[in-house]
């Protein structure tokens, strides 16, 4: 099982790693965040986030991947054995996610259809709640909503054929397509937004800095915040995705590629958000910061009255964005699925196929819960919990799993610089094993002492449902990790590594 899949090329793989960083949230969170904390003053600490936590973790990520030639529980268990229980962690929290997050790309999909006739009316949050959703209390599941079960459906066979297609010819294949035309599309529509009356407005909206918050210690933690939740970092998908790498790629540089490639996608989104909502307080008659809205509701309500409001074209722009929401997803939801597909395959020893019909497969049925009348409110909880207590959790314990037990960075820089034409310097040590885990133990303790004194969402969920499927979902994907971990490896040498020639490599 050593001689593993490959990316046809490094471009490949790049095209698949820009394509995991690149969601659906980073149309929608990155201009609210941005917004929120300080405008055009939020990509100061935003760019130091960049430089000392993103691309630092990428690199790290790939290192571990493309060094030790395994899914993330693999290669944490060849760092160290006490590693894996973390790759298994964060595998569970990647399987999470891609129950709910598929059924956000089904919604785009079938507002996709909605678009060609604007069949969401005037009332656009009440047709996404009532009409749509037909979102029901948290007492019980309710029944399948056909209007998202039918989109879910396809959206997973979708996802099954290029699962079994495999690494070169599914994954690589799929994102060298999807990524390009994503960009295209949603340039376009970039370039309309900004046409529009008030767009001006709105990107002023967005820029105009509040340089007050610079001394503000939570922007900055949002700002690091913003940049881990983005660039799929300490959920698997970077190390499952590297150890496809050939042997002499150059993963440094590639790192840097994914990360600016990211960020530069978020700006353009930030730009095409304002610019949209200039134009709709415009014609509404009222300030930007009136109509700004973050989360599902900006891409499922927001942007249907938005262009409902538009001079022509309606119908054209609503099936350009939502078909540009609908690629965001799959290509993020490929790679999601991946980690677990790798993981499966090497801890069972079994084919290719047989670890996508039992991952993927489940992961489609437990999805099915999603498509209810109760769906709305298990996304949002399970979201949020699988999130703050998942994500980010198992990146602050990757980090110092690797920085400060298994004293590995130096070795994973060395073998970083033997393989890349980028040498990295103190700065990255320093990131990984200071900076970062400072921030993530902050953000933690933080996002600990509001959600155990406080109620989420306002009150708004019952305190046995945030339990049920908040508190439980989150400590349930660690449980996951352990356990798994528990279970011996056969036909795997825990002491293998990849060696490189640095000279052949140069």
């Amino acid at each position: 099982m050593e001689n593993r899949a490959q990316f046809g090329s490094r471009a490949g793989f790049i095209f698949a790693a820009v394509g995991s960083a690149i969601g659906l949230g980073n149309i929608w969170r990155f201009p609210a965040v941005a917004y929120d904390n300080g405008g055009g003053a939020f990509f100061l600490p935003y760019l130091f986030a960049l430089l000392t936590a993103g691309i630092p973790l990428l690199i790290l990520e790939f290192a571990i991947g493309h060094k030790y030639r395994g899914s993330a529980p693999l290669s944490l268990a060849r760092v160290r054995r006490g590693g894996e229980w973390i790759g298994w962690w964060q595998i569970g929290i990647s399987f999470v996610i891609a129950t709910y997050y598929s059924v956000i790309i089904a919604w785009a999909l079938a507002y996709t259809y909605f678009s060609f006739k604007l069949d969401w009316g005037t009332d656009t949050t009440n047709f996404l709640i009532a009409d749509y959703l037909k979102v029901g209390d948290t007492a019980s599941m309710g029944s399948f909503v056909p209007g998202v079960l039918i989109p879910l459906i396809l959206v997973w066979v979708i996802v099954l054929a290029i699962m079994y297609a495999g690494v070169k010819r599914g994954i690589e294949a799929a994102t060298k397509i999807m990524i390009p035309l994503l960009v295209v599309l949603f340039t376009v529509i970039v370039i309309r937004a900004l046409t529009l009356d008030g767009a001006v407005e709105g990107l002023n909206t967005f820029f105009k800095p509040d340089w007050s918050t610079i001394t503000n210690g939570k922007v900055w933690v949002a700002a690091y915040g913003q940049i881990f939740f983005s660039l799929s970092i300490g959920f698997a998908i970077m190390i499952t995705y590297s150890s496809y790498l050939p042997k002499k790629s150059d993963i440094t540089n590639s790192a840097f590629i994914t990360g600016f490639a990211n960020s530069g996608f978020e700006l353009l989104a930030g730009f095409g958000v304002f610019a949209a909502l200039g134009f709709m307080a415009a014609q509404q008659g009222v300030g930007v910061n009136e109509v700004v809205q973050g989360g599902v509701l900006l891409a499922f309500s927001v942007f249907p009255t938005i262009i409902n409001e538009l001079p022509g074209f309606q119908q054209a722009f609503g099936i350009l964005f939502f078909v540009s929401l609908t690629l965001a997803g799959l290509t993020s939801l490929i790679s999601i699925v991946e980690t677990y597909i790798a993981g499966i395959q090497e801890k069972f020893n079994v084919s290719r196929a047989s670890a996508v019909t039992f991952g993927a497969g489940l992961t489609a049925i437990i999805s099915l819960a999603f498509a209810t009348q109760n769906g709305l409110n298990l996304l949002d909880v399970a979201d949020y919990f699988i999130n703050q207590f998942g994500v980010a959790m198992a990146g602050l314990f990757e980090v110092i799993f690797i920085a400060w037990f298994a004293k590995q960075l130096k070795p994973l820089q060395s073998y970083a610089d033997s393989v890349s034409d980028i040498r990295l310097g103190a700065w990255w040590r320093i990131s990984l094993s200071i900076i970062t885990p400072v921030v993530l133990g902050y953000m933690m303790f933080d996002n600990l002492r509001q959600n155990l004194v406080g109620d989420y969402g306002g009150g708004d969920y019952p305190r046995e449902f945030l339990f049920k499927y908040g508190w439980t979902v989150a400590l349930g994907a660690m449980f996951f990790g352990i356990l798994m971990s528990l279970k011996p490896w056969k036909g795997h040498d825990l002491n293998y590594e990849t060696k490189v020639d640095e000279r052949e490599a140069g």
